[in-house]
């Protein structure tokens, strides 16, 4: 007797339509699944085993072998137990061997039949879409699968309702739709009194989809500045918040199968493990820099970090994916990330303060600030010194710009360069290259001359020249030019710090 069910295998957030074959044949009784599945599936057989017990079934005394077909792709993890036990039924002849044919299958199961929740639903429900397919999955994601838009989604509590679902002694209702809760209010850059410079860096990094660094003394307001920047972004696309809900998914973190629907803000600790930063384990799962996808990486204390962890952020930041490559399979998770990084000037962090500086300054900063190479602060455009704010502006300063007015300029200026975008690779400006980069900046002679002196004074890399070019047309945009003139290059090279020079 033969039997087929359909599940899904994960490469990044990539689908692969994984096919489960089961087999009873004549011979000693046993129970064998092959195709490369890891130690969580060869334990399935005894979850397997107690949810037919608990339906008052039994497995036959025969020879059972369960494949997992493409059988060269590794496969991981639990949601394969539904489709497992599935196949067996209808293998058993318990119900008909083509009912469950135009499904995939994912979900744990538990002893007494229930089937778990698993992370992935929402992409593989996108898969099952793309292949014209019907999806089961646990009830409790129900929600999260009609995302998908898949007409034919089942959403059984254990497996006893499929079962009498395919045998049509019990119509499974259809899953109930998740509404999204309101977004939670997002803090205000009006909180915060005096830093007009650093609040003009934040704008112009939204505007282009920029990096930005911000040094200054404790307490100077580096880490409320970035906490604001998600109240600054504009609303994402329908398709980014698919795409990021996708990954959320994989690492099974959305909650209570809502969509992420405003840009992620992610702040790791600075002991973050390398791994934990870029995605990985034993089970491969993203990292903060794709939790990061779509919005902001909050890196604060930036040089306490390990110097391996900084480094693994060169790649995707130039890139917009980060590469894990292991010794079975080689995964590929989106990126596309704003770094913001906060750090202290050197180990105390007075330096420049006067009365407060250590007695080793200026080595001290020399030596705290090596720890971040060149190379990664030459992915950095905007470097900002956020100093100490004096207790007279915190008692006296009012007026300060709210989000609200700072958001509706940076709409105005996304709306401004949106047509200049069309049919192109690049969607911001951070991300413009080439002759994509040419075209758009638009330069006026003044502005080309002005940055052709100071890149050879400041002897730039060609990567450095071309972000002052970046940086320069965001400022643009936002005085609504169509030419990046002589001030908004200057203004440009004011946040282009050359590399310290190490003694």
């Amino acid at each position: 007797m033969l039997a087929c069910t359909h599940s899904v295998a994960f490469n990044g957030i990539d689908v692969l339509k994984i096919s489960i074959e089961v087999q009873i044949s004549s011979g000693l009784p046993s129970f064998a699944i092959v195709g490369l599945a890891d130690k969580a599936i060869a334990e399935s057989r005894e979850r397997v085993r107690a949810a037919l017990h608990s339906m008052g079934l039994a497995l036959p005394a025969a020879h059972i072998t369960v494949n997992l077909a493409p059988a060269d792709v590794v496969k991981e993890g639990t949601h394969y137990d539904l489709p497992i036990v599935m196949a067996l039924i209808a293998a058993m002849g318990i119900v008909p061997a083509e009912a469950p044919l135009g499904f995939m299958m994912m979900g744990e199961l538990s002893l007494d039949g229930s089937i778990r929740p698993v992370s992935g639903i929402l992409p593989a429900s996108v898969a099952s879409v793309r292949n014209d397919m019907g999806f089961v999955c646990p009830a409790e994601q129900g929600g999260e699968a009609l995302w998908s838009g898949n007409g034919t989604i089942l959403a059984p509590r254990n497996v006893l309702e499929l079962l009498n679902h395919f045998k049509g002694k019990q119509m499974l209702p259809p899953p109930v739709p998740v509404k999204n809760e309101a977004a939670i209010p997002l803090l205000d850059l009006q909180d915060i009194k005096g830093q007009e410079s650093a609040k003009r860096a934040l704008e112009i990094a939204v505007v282009g989809g920029h990096n930005i660094l911000m040094v200054g003394p404790p307490g100077s307001g580096k880490s409320m500045l970035a906490s604001r920047m998600p109240s600054l972004m504009p609303p994402l696309s329908s398709a980014d918040i698919l795409e990021i809900s996708k990954i959320h998914s994989v690492a099974g973190l959305l909650k209570e199968s809502q969509l992420i629907t405003t840009p992620p803000f992610r702040s790791p600790h600075h002991s973050a493990s390398t791994p934990a930063m870029v995605g990985g384990g034993l089970r491969a799962k993203p990292g903060e820099i794709s939790l990061s996808h779509g919005g902001i990486l909050f890196m604060d204390e930036l040089p306490e970090f390990a110097r391996q962890t900084l480094e693994a952020l060169r790649q995707p930041l130039e890139t917009g994916v980060v590469s894990v490559a292991r010794a079975n399979s080689h995964i590929t998770y989106p990126a596309r990330f704003q770094l913001v990084a906060a750090m202290n000037p050197c180990k105390c962090g007075y330096l420049g303060v006067p009365g407060h500086e250590c007695t080793r300054a200026p080595k001290c900063a020399e030596e705290y600030q090596s720890k971040i190479s060149g190379p990664l602060l030459d992915r950095i455009d905007l470097h900002v010194d956020v100093p100490m704010v004096s207790p007279w502006d915190l008692g006296h300063v009012r007026g300060a710009e709210s989000s609200a007015v700072v958001r509706a300029r940076v709409r105005n200026a996304l709306a401004f360069s949106a047509d200049r975008f069309k049919g192109r690779t690049a969607q911001k400006n951070a991300q413009a290259d080439g002759v994509e980069l040419e075209e758009m900046a638009r330069l006026t002679d003044e502005a080309k001359n002005i940055l052709i002196d100071v890149a050879q004074e400041l002897m730039l890399s060609g990567r450095g020249y071309h972000r002052m070019i970046r940086v320069a047309r965001s400022i643009a945009d936002l005085d609504m030019s169509e030419a990046v003139r002589k001030n908004h290059m200057i203004e440009a090279l004011t946040y282009r710090k050359p590399v310290r020079k190490r003694t």
